[in-house]
């Protein structure tokens, strides 16, 4: 389940980059002071977090996404998929820190990198309802600590400060506030 959902959120993830015109690449991104380029650099350096190694860059951001994404999924079909990692939010297995970061990053980094680049922002209902059910069941002082930047290492902020959206909004809007994206903003 957990290596079927990586891949299903990889592939949307990857659709995105390759889509991105390189007169996209230094737009700003609804990621406070990162250009389109940069959200794709984090989701590639995240996957390296969770391998425990860097991914090797080339001048390519589409090349460079596609071996993050390989040797993720490799590692999640294979053994070292139920070895325990240490982690912020204590030790956990490879895959459920895989499942409940970076496969998150790339819903929610994926919405980033289309409103950047004027691409379809839809998430699909499953994930929104997931998120939602995820980011709301984390406890006011975590979620403060999820705030704070820098809490979690240097540059790093898991999520930003909460933007209003009216309550009858759209769930995934209703999400995209909460993590601190402002879904009524207008594409760059």
């Amino acid at each position: 389940m957990i290596a079927e959902r990586y891949r299903a959120r990889a592939e949307a993830f990857e659709a995105k980059v390759a889509n991105v015109r390189s007169d996209q690449w230094g737009n700003p991104s609804p990621c406070a002071q990162w250009t389109a380029l940069e959200v794709v650099d984090h989701v590639i350096d995240m996957h390296g977090v969770m391998l425990g190694h860097p991914i090797e860059r080339t001048e390519d951001p589409l090349t460079d996404f596609r071996e993050a994404r390989r040797q993720v999924q490799a590692a999640l079909e294979s053994d070292r998929a139920t070895t325990e990692v240490s982690t912020p939010a204590g030790p956990m297995t490879l895959e459920d820190h895989v499942d409940q970061v970076v496969s998150d990053d790339l819903v929610l980094h994926g919405w980033d990198l289309a409103r950047a680049t004027g691409q379809d922002e839809t998430i699909p209902a499953t994930d929104v309802e997931r998120l939602w059910a995820t980011a709301t069941a984390v406890p006011a002082d975590l979620m403060e600590r999820f705030r704070t930047p820098g809490a979690f290492g240097p540059g790093i902020e898991v999520y930003g400060a909460e933007i209003a959206v009216p309550p009858d909004a759209p769930l995934q809007d209703r999400l995209l506030g909460y993590v601190g994206r402002d879904p009524m903003s207008k594409n760059p």
